[in-house]
């Protein structure tokens, strides 16, 4: 069987095509193999700093903002106080509404100056469960700007704010002020020279006292020799017939009223509108009633006047 002719290959072709690739191979390796004759240039010594090199200790390197004007930060404080703490925490680790970190929250750690931050106040994450904050446009960067300077005092990645920092004093108020308010508002129940004479000595811490006087007061908080420390709300229902009845209020709503009486037992009576006739006294009426109404400025004032009775 004849195989056609172009099926082979020349000879001498193929044997001079072989020379001439083990020739370009030897060439290349020769080329490879020669010492260079291209002098490097030669290295510069870098003069050696006697400082250490600085070490970051752990965390995440975390780019820095210059902050905002200081009046600014203390309007965006109050502010967030009052629209934005009970969902995020007064310290912005978290509200009891369940509102996340903002200390760990990547907007407020990367919001430059509230491009960020002022969508989701004016409402771009609704259907996240975030809703829209009333405020204007100004109040939002206002609050912008206190997330700001609130993260600029973090320290390394997960340090809290106050960690290394000493804590504010509370004794910021006007004493005479103070003595002035609690005259016209607290002297008709309490005597600086009655149950609260010492009270400075028995509460030495000023924020103790602080929280103690604005919650109305508790059972060492008042003198033994003084007015009783007695807190308990107690009722007076009179029956339609007369009959008068009196004791503590353990239970009233717009249909019953429950009366504990010092023996531990109870009675029960049926309302229906205005009868019967019941009184309820309160001894922190005035102080809640108060909570309404009280200013940083009274809370502050009345403080730095109760920290001088020694």
């Amino acid at each position: 069987m004849k195989v056609p002719f172009h099926c082979y290959a020349n000879p001498i072709d193929t044997m001079q095509n072989l020379e001439f690739s083990a020739a370009a191979v030897l060439l290349l390796l020769s080329l490879s193999t020669a010492p260079s004759t291209a002098q490097a240039p030669a290295a510069t010594a870098t003069p050696q700093s006697s400082a250490p090199a600085p070490v970051r200790r752990g965390g995440f390197a975390r780019e820095h903002h210059a902050l905002a004007d200081p009046a600014q930060i203390a309007h965006g404080k109050a502010l967030y106080g009052v629209n934005c703490a009970g969902c995020h925490g007064v310290d912005l680790r978290g509200g009891d509404l369940g509102g996340p970190n903002l200390l760990r929250s990547q907007v407020a750690l990367s919001d430059e100056n509230g491009e960020l931050i002022l969508p989701i106040i004016q409402g771009s994450r609704r259907e996240s469960g975030m809703p829209a904050i009333p405020i204007s446009q100004e109040d939002a960067m206002a609050v912008a700007a206190y997330i700001r300077s609130v993260v600029e005092t973090l320290g390394s990645q997960g340090r809290p704010p106050s960690i290394g920092m000493e804590a504010p004093s509370i004794l910021v108020g006007d004493a005479a002020a103070g003595q002035a308010y609690f005259a016209q508002k607290c002297a008709s129940c309490h005597s600086a020279t009655g149950d609260l004479q010492g009270v400075a000595s028995r509460f030495s811490d000023p924020k103790a006292l602080q929280t103690v006087w604005v919650a109305g007061g508790r059972r060492r908080f008042l003198r033994a020799a003084s007015v009783p420390a007695r807190r308990a709300v107690t009722v007076s229902v009179t029956l339609p017939s007369g009959e008068r009845i009196e004791g503590r209020l353990a239970r009233i709503d717009d249909f019953l009223v429950t009366v504990l009486f010092e023996d531990g037992s109870t009675r029960t009576i049926p309302r229906e509108g205005g009868v019967p006739k019941v009184e309820i006294h309160d001894p922190m009426q005035a102080h809640r009633d108060l909570l309404a109404v009280y200013t940083d400025k009274d809370v502050h004032d009345v403080t730095a006047y109760l920290v001088t009775l020694k």
